[in-house]
C-alpha cells in the first residue's frame, strides 16, 4: 500500500503532460490527429507485441517440457520470427504512408491565405499574406481561423531552426535559401504554444511562440486591425515614451508602420501591446515585463541580439513601456 501511495503522485505528475497547450496527445489541428492516432497505434502494437514476447518467455521458463517442446520448434520461430514481422509492419508501413504521405487524406489551401514564418536568432518573423497579397508583418505569434487550412511557408535568416506545434502538427525544418510548406487545419479555437525543435545555438530553449485560433468572423476582424498603421499614444506619459522610443536608437532595429521606426533587424512592434507574450513566448505582455526587457535583456533571455538598456531611468522605462502597451 505504501507503494502505491508513493507511485501515484508521480504517475499524476506524468499525466500532466497529456494535455495542455504543447501536448501532441491533446491534438486540435487536422495533422496532430492523424499523427496522434498512428502513434496510439504503434504504442498498441508494442505493447502487444512485448506481451506476447514476455508470455513466451514465461512459458519457456516454467511451463511443461511439452510446451517448451513446442516453443522451441521450427513453426513458431519462423511464424513468429519472420513471417509476423514481415506482415505486420509491412501493414504498419503502409498504413503509415497513407495516412501521412503525400497521398494522405490531408487538407488542402484554397489560396486565399498564406503565412510566411522566417526562423531568426532567436524568434519569429510571422507575415500574413492575404487573397490580395498585402502583406501584414507581426512577430512570435500566429493566429488562425478555425476550420480553414491555411499554408505556412517555412524558411531561416541565418541557421536551420524547425517550426513545431505539437497539438496542431508534426514538426517541419527550417533552413536558410529554401522553402518548406506545410498545412495547418485547426479544428477548435484556443491557444496551442510552439517551439523551436532544432537546436540553433544560444537561447534556443527560449525560442517559442504562441498559436490562437479563432473563429472565422473573429480572425478576418483581427486580420483587418493588424493591417492597420499604430495608434497615436494616449496621454502624456506615452507621448514621451514614444520619443524615447524614437530618439534612443530603437528605430534602427523596430518598425512601428505609421510612424518614422522603419527598422527590420528586429520584430515589427506595430500591435505588440496585444501579443500574447513577449521576447518569442518568454515573457508574459504587461507594462513590467516591457520595462524588464528592455532594462535587462540579456538576463532574460542570454545571448538574445538585443543589448540590454541601462541607460534610462526607472521613469523613462516606465514611459517607454507605456507606450508599447499602448501599441494594440
Amino acid at each position: 500500500m505504501s507503494i502505491v501511495r508513493s507511485i501515484a503522485p508521480l504517475a499524476i505528475l506524468a499525466l500532466q503532460g497529456c494535455a495542455g497547450i504543447q501536448s501532441a496527445l491533446d491534438p486540435t489541428g487536422i495533422e496532430a490527429e492523424r499523427i496522434n492516432v498512428l502513434s496510439w497505434l504503434l504504442m498498441l502494437f508494442s505493447t502487444a507485441v512485448l506481451v506476447g514476447v514476455c508470455a513466451i518467455a514465461a512459458a519457456a521458463l516454467f511451463g511443461g517440457d511439452a510446451l517448451r517442446a513446442r516453443i522451441s520448434g521450427e513453426r513458431l520461430v519462423v511464424g513468429g520470427g519472420i513471417i509476423f514481422p514481415i506482415l505486420s509492419l509491412s501493414l504498419l508501413l503502409s498504413y503509415g504512408f497513407y495516412l501521412m504521405g503525400p497521398g494522405s487524406p490531408a487538407a488542402h489551401t484554397d489560396g486565399g491565405l498564406r503565412i510566411e514564418v522566417e526562423g531568426n536568432r532567436w524568434w519569429w518573423r510571422v507575415t500574413y499574406v492575404d487573397e490580395n497579397g498585402q502583406r501584414i508583418e507581426s512577430a512570435n505569434e500566429i493566429r488562425l481561423p478555425v476550420g480553414r487550412p491555411v499554408e505556412i511557408a517555412l524558411t531561416s535568416a541565418d541557421v536551420i531552426h524547425s517550426f513545431w506545434v505539437p497539438k496542431l502538427a508534426g514538426k517541419l525544418d527550417m533552413i536558410p535559401g529554401r522553402t518548406n510548406r506545410m498545412t495547418l487545419d485547426v479544428t477548435e479555437a484556443g491557444i496551442s504554444r510552439g517551439q523551436c525543435a532544432e537546436y540553433c545555438g544560444g537561447p534556443h530553449a527560449l525560442m517559442a511562440f504562441f498559436v490562437i485560433a479563432m473563429p472565422e468572423d473573429e480572425f478576418a476582424a483581427w486580420l483587418d486591425h493588424e493591417a492597420a498603421d499604430a495608434q497615436p499614444p494616449s496621454g502624456p506619459a506615452a507621448a514621451t515614451g514614444q520619443a524615447l522610443f524614437q530618439s534612443s536608437g530603437c528605430i534602427a532595429c523596430h518598425r512601428i508602420r505609421g510612424t518614422i521606426a522603419l527598422g527590420t533587424i528586429g520584430p515589427d512592434l506595430t500591435h505588440v501591446g496585444s501579443r500574447h507574450s513577449l521576447a518569442a513566448a518568454t515573457l508574459e505582455n504587461d507594462p513590467a515585463a516591457f520595462a524588464q526587457w528592455i532594462r535587462d535583456s540579456q538576463h532574460v533571455k542570454p545571448e538574445n541580439l538585443m543589448p540590454s538598456f541601462e541607460i534610462f531611468t526607472q521613469s523613462e522605462l516606465n514611459e517607454l513601456a507605456l507606450y508599447l502597451d499602448q501599441l494594440r
